[in-house]
Formats: C-alpha cells, sequence, structure tokens
C-alpha cells in the first residue's frame, strides 16, 4: 500500500487524524490538508511579522531612539488597537459581499507590509516630531489594513478548515512564528547588532513577511459563494440584541483585555525595585514568544475540544500570574533575575489561550455565512472595551501598580465566571 502524500501526512500528524469533513463541503474536504499548511504557513509568516514591529516594544524604542517625543510614543498602542478593531463594523458588508473573501485577507496582508515598509524609510530619514508623525500615521495604515484581515479571517478558515481542526491550524502557526521571534528576542538581549540597525531590519524583514504572506494565502482553495451585501453597518449591531451568547462571549472577551493590558505594570514593578537586567525591550519579547511557541498550539488543539474551557483556563491562570506578581513584590523578591520574568512568562500563556480562544469560539459559534458579521461586531465592541479598560488601567495606576494588577486579576477571574454560562459549541 502506497504512502499517502506529504501534505496528507503533515496534517494528519498536526490535527491527530481526524477524518471528518467537520462541516465543510466535499470539494472543501478534498482540498482541505493542502488548505490547512497553507492557513499554518500564512499565519506563521504574519505572527513573525508582528513579533518583529511590535508597537507596545518595537515601535516604542524606535520613537524614543528617534527622539519623537512621549506623545507619539503613547499614540502608538492606541492608534494600533483601535485601528485594528473599531472599522470592522464597516468593512464586514464589503467583505461579505465578495464571492472569494480570501482576497480581502491579501489585500490586507499587503496593506500590512506597505506600510512597515513606509515606517523603515521614516525611520531611515526622519526624526523628533516628523518620524513620530509619519510612523504613527503608517502605523494607522497598517491597523486598517489588519481590521480587513481580522473580520475576513474567521469566515475564511470556516470555510476552509474542518471545525475539529482550527484550533490546530492557528495554533500551530503561532508557535512557529513565535518560535522565530525567540531569535530576535535573543539577538536583541545580547547585544551583539547595533540596535538600532536591528530594530530597522527587523521591520523590513517584516514588510517582507506580508508580502510572502499573501503570496502563499492566495493560493488557497476556496469555493466561490454568492456575494451577500449584508446589513449597513450600524444595523449589524442589531444581533447583539438578539443574540445572548454573542453578548455574553463579548463580556469574557472584554474582561480578559486584562492579559493584553497588564504586562506594562508588572515592567513597572521591576523598575521599582531596581532590576536593571530586566531589559524591557528584549526580555519581553523573549518572554512573549518563548510562551507562545510552547503553548500556542496545545491551546489550539485545546480549543478544538472546547475553546469555552480554553477562555476559562485563560481566565484563570491569567488572574493567578497577576496576584502572583503582587505577592512577589511586597514579599520583596521581585527584584531577583527570576520572579517578574517567570510571572510575565505564566501571564504570556494566559494571554495566548484568550487569543486562541476567542478566535475558535467565534468562528464555530457564529453562523455559517455570517462569521464576517459576527466578527465585526465583537471586534468593534472589544476595540471600544481596550480603550476604556486602557484608560481604566491609567487612572488605576494613579493608586500604584499593585491596584492595578490585583484589578486586573479581578476582570480575568471575572471573565472565568461568565465564560461559564457560554454554550459548548466545539465538536
Amino acid at each position: 500500500m502506497s504512502r499517502p502524500p506529504l501534505t496528507r501526512r503533515l496534517f494528519d500528524a498536526l490535527t491527530g487524524e481526524n477524518n471528518g469533513t467537520g462541516g465543510l463541503s466535499a470539494a472543501q474536504t478534498r482540498h482541505e490538508p493542502a488548505n490547512f499548511l497553507r492557513h499554518a504557513a500564512s499565519l506563521s509568516m504574519t505572527k513573525i511579522a508582528d513579533g518583529l514591529i511590535d508597537p507596545k516594544l518595537v515601535l516604542s524604542w524606535l520613537l524614543a531612539h528617534l527622539g519623537a517625543s512621549s506623545v507619539f510614543v503613547g499614540l502608538l498602542v492606541p492608534i494600533r488597537e483601535a485601528g485594528a478593531l473599531l472599522p470592522q463594523l464597516f468593512t464586514a458588508p464589503h467583505v461579505q459581499a465578495m464571492a472569494r473573501r480570501k482576497w480581502a485577507w491579501v489585500a490586507g496582508c499587503v496593506g500590512q507590509g506597505a506600510a512597515a515598509a513606509g515606517i523603515v524609510l521614516a525611520a531611515l530619514t526622519l526624526g523628533g516630531a516628523a518620524a513620530g508623525a509619519v510612523i504613527c500615521a503608517l502605523l494607522a495604515v497598517l491597523a486598517v489594513s489588519r481590521s480587513i484581515c481580522s473580520v475576513s479571517y474567521s469566515d475564511i478558515l470556516g470555510k476552509t478548515v474542518g471545525q475539529s481542526r482550527r484550533g490546530a491550524a492557528t495554533g500551530t502557526a503561532t508557535s512557529l512564528g513565535a518560535g522565530a521571534v525567540v531569535i530576535f528576542a535573543l539577538v536583541l538581549i545580547s547585544g551583539a547588532v547595533d540596535r538600532a540597525a536591528l530594530v530597522v531590519i527587523a521591520i523590513a524583514l517584516a514588510a517582507l513577511l506580508w508580502l510572502g504572506a499573501s503570496l502563499v494565502f492566495s493560493t488557497i482553495w476556496e469555493e466561490r459563494a454568492p456575494g451577500d451585501t449584508g446589513m449597513p453597518a450600524l444595523r449589524q449591531l442589531a444581533i447583539l440584541r438578539k443574540d445572548a451568547q454573542l453578548r455574553r462571549f463579548i463580556w469574557v472577551r472584554g474582561l480578559l483585555t486584562a492579559t493584553a493590558l497588564a504586562p506594562p505594570y508588572i515592567v513597572l514593578l521591576g523598575a521599582d525595585a531596581g532590576q536593571g537586567a530586566f531589559d524591557r525591550l528584549g526580555a519581553l519579547v523573549l518572554a512573549s514568544s518563548i510562551a507562545s511557541a510552547l503553548s500556542s498550539w496545545v491551546w489550539g488543539r485545546l480549543a478544538d475540544r472546547s475553546s469555552r474551557a480554553v477562555l476559562m483556563l485563560s481566565g484563570v491562570a491569567g488572574a493567578a500570574a497577576l496576584l502572583a506578581a503582587v505577592a512577589l513584590d511586597l514579599a520583596g523578591v521581585s527584584g531577583t533575575i527570576w520572579a517578574l520574568p517567570g510571572v510575565l512568562f505564566v501571564l504570556m500563556i494566559a494571554y495566548h489561550g484568550v487569543r486562541q480562544g476567542r478566535v475558535i469560539y467565534l468562528v464555530d459559534m457564529a453562523p455559517k455565512g455570517r462569521r464576517a458579521t459576527y466578527t465585526a461586531v465583537a471586534n468593534t465592541v472589544i476595540g471600544v472595551a481596550l480603550l476604556a479598560s486602557g484608560i481604566f488601567g491609567a487612572v488605576a495606576s494613579l493608586a500604584g501598580p499593585h491596584v492595578t494588577l490585583v484589578l486586573f486579576a479581578a476582570m480575568a477571574l471575572a471573565a472565568a465566571l461568565v465564560a461559564r454560562g457560554l454554550h459548548e459549541v466545539s465538536d
């Protein structure tokens, strides 16, 4: 008996040889192994690019190096988060009108690559306020392009990968991407290459990776579907009144933003403790990347079994990490070489669990043909929630990092409790 093709063997190895259709048509089922690997390859390239141009770390350092004021540095994360989420309510109807929605994702990737290339050019030619203004504007272009990828991806994933294998696709990609970013973090920490030059090279590589991802993703086989213009942007919000589970899911995801917003306050604890070795740029990238590499595939496979359970576990793990950070600092050991990096590592594992769980839960929960609308509504509301949570965290920080971290831990625990009321939507 002849061996199956390499594509099929890799697919079986990564998905556990699950041969069910997973809700796909007969034609899509035939193409699923190749589509699965193309999803993993293209997503891994975008994950690497995300790590190389991380606004919280890499772009913040770059603007400070170029002499831009703290005003521009402070705008980076809000631009990135709001720009990637808020426009989706308006782009979703256009995506739904497309017969093959993979082209929306491809266009979004090209836009991100072009914006990253522009940032490289600005870094090489500008300084001060001019560099800050131009890079913030280009980041806005990148974020809006990312929003197009985000609003289209859940629908494409649902059409081309079976239900019990979607977490394996996204988890494999995230782990592969994080493994590559670990190398970048280690080089940053080592000091073997001039840091400014390394950062510019990394952003240029990110631009190439986004363009490469667009080429790979364009080869995915997607059945032509009748275009549906859907509802006008604001009318899409009506599904919030009709779908109680969507409302609960948004509550869970909104509370879990604590895992994304807390890391800077852990860094603040380290700075207050005099932990000079805790290099913000290198160590944070390293902790996040290793946590992602080790946990994302596992979270993805768990999400295929129960994305609801993944959201609950992530909330509990995130709360435990944040409370541990406070306890270690109160005990006077947060300045040690292991304490806060270890806490941050656990928090990043929880964060990546949130990312895997929310993507798979939404894809499995949303009705076929309306995934783009559900994604747009959820992401738009979460975009507002992220801005509100960021303001909440900034105000709470006036009382000190301990109070802020305890409040974020309470949010994460509340998310785990609210998630218990979600329906089980996984196979």
